[in-house]
């Protein structure tokens, strides 16, 4: 199959989209893909690429402080860029939806959401805002903010001796958008997790047990959850084609 990669600046979101050219101007259905932290949207296209070929329209937006939106002399605040680029992600992904559906170009509303480490952390927050989300992939990220956060304050903890206080309120907007907190939200909705044991940055007992958690409940028996059994903090290719077939799977429910 041919796919064709055309840039696109949305409002001020510079992104590449990635559709079968025989499809380039069609409705097709839709996944936003999100890459990770201090990565680019460049970096996410082999990925896409695999979910593409499923004949899906890709969109990969450039998270802001990344990419061509990267910028010198960043704040030094403990973690503070990374959650304020998680912020940027949610408050632009209504801004590329409504693009894409007021041209016509997502076929029977079939929007899904999926992204990589901090992208799978912006798609565990955008399924507690928008139930129009049909289908999402959390791909070695936690749904469980409150826990990375702490574990973050105990790391800063040990290395400087005092975690700063007032980062505990300007932290406070990610109780709204845990999805730990509000499983329910998940709703039904196909939602696939893959995580590798030997992940050192996002513990892969969190989101496993998040799973094992809710995955009986009527709100989470399309879950499905996938180890890679000492796999580091990475993406493979064989994952990147399950995540495609699915979104196909689930689409086409």
């Amino acid at each position: 199959m041919t796919l064709t990669i055309r840039k696109r600046m949305i409002q001020h979101i510079p992104v590449l989209e990635v559709v079968p050219t025989e499809f380039l101007n069609e409705p097709l259905s839709l996944v936003i893909y999100y890459h990770g932290w201090q990565t680019k949207k460049e970096l996410a296209l082999t990925a896409s690429k695999k979910i593409a070929q499923e004949n899906i329209r890709v969109i990969l937006p450039d998270s802001m402080y990344h990419g061509e939106r990267k910028i010198e002399n960043r704040s030094m605040i403990p973690s503070f860029v990374f959650w304020s680029t998680l912020q940027y992600n949610l408050s632009e992904f209504p801004m590329i939806k409504n693009f894409y559906q007021k041209r016509g170009l997502i076929q029977e509303d079939n929007l899904g959401v999926a992204g990589f480490s901090m992208g799978g952390m912006t798609t565990a927050a955008l399924l507690t805002r928008y139930p129009e989300i049909k289908v999402a992939a959390i791909l070695m990220g936690s749904p469980n903010f409150e826990s990375f956060i702490s574990r973050t304050a105990a790391y800063i903890q040990k290395e400087e001796g005092h975690y700063p206080d007032y980062l505990v309120d300007l932290f406070s907007w990610t109780k709204t958008y845990d999805l730990s907190k509000m499983p329910e939200k998940i709703a039904g909705r196909p939602l696939y997790f893959w995580h590798g044991t030997d992940d050192q940055k996002l513990p892969y007992d969190v989101t496993y047990q998040f799973y094992r958690d809710h995955k009986d409940q009527v709100y989470g028996r399309q879950m499905s959850f996938e180890t890679g059994e000492g796999e580091p903090h990475i993406l493979t290719i064989d994952i990147m084609n399950k995540t495609g077939k699915f979104f196909v799977q689930h689409f086409s429910d």
